[in-house]
């Protein structure tokens, strides 16, 4: 017989019968690392890790490099206006950083800290035991402060007075200070070690914090054998709280010896920012209410038969992200059920973000954010899921209410007849999911419906249009805007919003949806790759090898210039496409470190486990005869280090057993293979497993004749 030419339509399906996909397309059924260009399948580009500089205790750049502390949940990419440098705001679920050539900077706001400062409203002598000050906010009702380099307890404080003022002690003297002097509240000797251990006992008294936050310790010396910079790392360390005045961290280094109480007169801890303010939950739990958790556990607090409440320390119904925005060329950076804070970027890398409500001229700014996005061309700061106005402060969290800022002006959100601010309810869903800007309107995705809000002017401000039911997305991080079209995830489905609300059609929907954990939906996030025209969803698969906190580790693309979907493993909690000065995508891995993708043949030097397999199809339209294929005549275009396996699989049946045949090497010099191989039905896998192997698939022929049923 002729040469019989084997040729697949774009995209893998998995929806149907690998036989009837073979019979409506025929078309690819599996693959991995494979992408479809001009409708063939081609080996997608490798990826690089950029390491990033770690800092030391004092701030200054080292030659060491560091991964981020938490899971990346979402990145914004910017050049600043006032001195052109590029820079990286990266939220994990438990910090905020700023890359900033090349180096890791911890800009998470700040709970509370240690050393609150304030100044002496009167000169002092050298024996007074009451000290007037300028503020008492944020001091102890009994404690050590440092005025210059006299360190001075005192027990109590009388409206702006310090009372029972002990001078001169821990081995400083007492000396006399001029009016408006810095006094520093100190920590002294709050270190405690045990011999053999990497566990430090810190104590501050009524310090408020949880399991899970995180502190930054400075100015500690050397304790038990533990060196001082490892005490004071840039980075800090995760608290386990044992009481009220006490908690521990765990550092790198056993201490060499037992100190029940050390590290100097001179220390200070900065809180960050954590569970109480909606950060630090890796995971979501799964529901509030009677039966939560496994059998016979608590539940959450709460024993058996009791129903876990919001009001439970550990119950988080969404994991904790980042709504990261851009101001000009500041950031705004919103916690999911959490606040807004603001971090200038003209203050300097050494700044910390601090809450939008604390900035001078701030009137009304919520407490609480769901999702926040700065409105297009009209610039007003659009908040949802939010506190609602209150004349006086204190509204309700409504997961449903849209509120926004006066424009240009994204401190001010008192409505009055002289500003533009205001606020909406939405109907339809019980939360706000996701928000996304599209050509000159803001999509708003509940967990039910999709919303258009346009800005219309006075009196209204802005007009909301639902666009569509049963099309919310599956969670926070999975729209993407492409050309002013809306892509997303639904909770079952895949959507565009062109103008009007679509389901996608998807041939592989099923097996994503089927094989993705539901519980950890919240954590899908969406990449857009526009060099190649794709969208990829990142998911958590039944396939993850993590029982607890479980990250994305499979993907679901969709090529939106060929109509072409393709699957495959790859393990990314954050993507961001080409920007600026990046020329190639970039994204993160749940362990921190960050890759350029595009980038040469390989998994940063490992191999890249690339295949894809195409439906059986019959060597005839009816099917009746056996045939045997003894040879195959390939149509590849690889690199000249590529060397690619071929697999030929036969089967007599649809439900029989499967024949493989192989694998058949293959190289660029390769102009055909002898094989023999016998059956009804054939399908062909193509894969490459090294590190140099770049290719790009064309049509295949092969050489059959009839064969008998023996």
């Amino acid at each position: 017989m002729p040469l019989q030419l084997l040729k697949y339509d774009p995209g893998i399906v998995k929806d149907i019968t690998e036989y009837a996909a073979g019979k409506n397309g025929p078309f690819w059924v599996d693959g991995n690392l494979v992408r479809f260009r001009n409708g063939y399948p081609t080996k997608i580009g490798g990826w690089l890790k950029e390491d990033m500089a770690k800092l030391d205790p004092s701030g200054t750049v080292t030659q060491q490099t560091v991964a981020l502390t938490g899971i990346a949940r979402e990145v914004r990419y910017w050049r600043a206006l006032s001195d052109g440098e590029d820079y990286m705001a990266i939220g994990t679920h438990n910090h905020l950083f700023i890359l900033l050539n090349g180096a890791l900077y911890d800009i998470t706001p700040l709970r509370d800290q240690s050393d609150t400062q304030t100044t002496t409203t009167e000169v002092l002598d050298a024996v007074e035991t009451d000290i007037d000050v300028a503020s008492v906010d944020g001091l102890l009702s009994a404690g050590v402060i440092k005025i210059d380099d006299e360190i001075i307890t005192y027990t109590g404080i009388s409206s702006l007075t310090l009372t029972g003022c002990t001078r001169g002690t821990n081995g400083t003297t007492a000396d006399t200070h001029a009016d408006n002097s810095t006094v520093t509240q100190v920590l002294i000797d709050p270190l405690a070690t045990t011999n053999g251990s990497t566990t430090v006992t810190i104590t501050d008294q009524d310090h408020g914090a949880e399991t899970g936050d995180w502190v930054r310790i400075s100015g500690a010396a050397a304790i038990g054998g533990i060196p001082a910079d490892e005490i004071n790392d840039y980075y800090g360390y995760e608290v386990t709280v044992v009481t009220a005045n006490t908690y521990t961290i765990e550092l790198p280094t056993a201490a060499t010896s037992t100190v029940a109480s050390g590290g100097g007169n001179d220390i200070a801890i900065k809180y960050l920012i954590g569970i109480d303010e909606g950060l630090g939950a890796q995971s979501s739990d799964p529901a509030l209410g009677w039966g939560v958790g496994g059998w016979g556990g608590t539940a959450g607090g709460p024993g058996w038969g009791k129903a876990r409440t919001i009001d439970e320390a550990d119950v988080a119904l969404d994991n904790s992200s980042w709504n990261l925005n851009l101001w000009g060329e500041d950031l705004l950076a919103t916690v999911r059920n959490g606040a807004i804070y603001y971090w200038d970027t003209s203050g300097g890398i050494g700044n910390r973000a601090v809450l939008v409500s604390s900035l001078a001229g701030a009137e009304s700014v919520p407490s609480v954010a769901r999702i926040t996005t700065v409105s297009f061309p009209d610039r007003h700061f659009i908040t949802a899921g939010c506190q609602a106005y209150e004349a006086g402060g204190g509204g309700d969290v409504d997961d449903m209410l849209v509120r926004w800022s006066t424009q240009e002006d994204f401190t001010k959100f008192t409505p009055t007849s002289l500003n533009t601010s205001g606020d909406q309810r939405l109907q339809v869903g019980t939360k706000i999911v996701a928000m996304i800007n599209a050509r000159e309107e803001t999509i708003i995705s509940t967990d039910e419906a999709i919303y258009g809000m346009t800005f219309v002017g006075a009196p209204f401000i802005f007009s909301f249009r639902l666009l569509a039911t049963d099309a919310g997305a599956a969670g926070m991080h999975t729209m993407v805007s492409i050309d002013g079209n809306v892509f997303w995830m639904g909770e079952r489905n895949f959507f565009v919003y062109d103008g009007i609300v679509k389901e996608l059609p998807c041939p592989v929907k099923y097996y994503v949806f089927d094989r993705m954990i539901n519980r950890y939906i919240d954590k899908v996030v969406v990449g857009h790759n526009k060099q190649f025209k794709e969208i990829t969803w990142f998911y958590v698969s039944e396939d993850n090898p993590l029982s607890i906190n479980p990250e994305p580790d499979s993907y679901v693309t969709y090529n939106y210039l060929e109509n072409a979907w393709s699957i495959g493993s790859m393990d990314r909690t954050v993507w961001h496409d080409t920007f600026g000065a990046r020329t190639e995508p970039f994204a993160f891995d749940p362990d921190g470190y960050l890759y350029n993708h595009e980038t040469g043949t390989s998994a940063n030097g490992a191999a890249m486990n690339a295949y894809i397999e195409s439906s059986p199809r019959e060597l005839t339209s009816e099917g009746e005869n056996l045939y045997l294929v003894d040879k195959i005549v390939p149509n590849v275009t690889m690199s000249a280090n590529t060397s690619m396996d071929l697999y030929l699989n036969t089967r007599k049946y649809p439900s029989a057993p499967e024949t493989v045949k192989g694998p058949f090497a293959m190289t660029s010099s390769t102009e055909k293979l002898s094989i023999r191989a016998k059956g009804r039905q054939i399908s062909v896998k193509f894969q490459t497993t090294g590190t140099q192997d770049d290719w790009s698939l064309g049509d295949f022929r092969i050489n059959t004749r009839v064969d008998s049923l023996r």
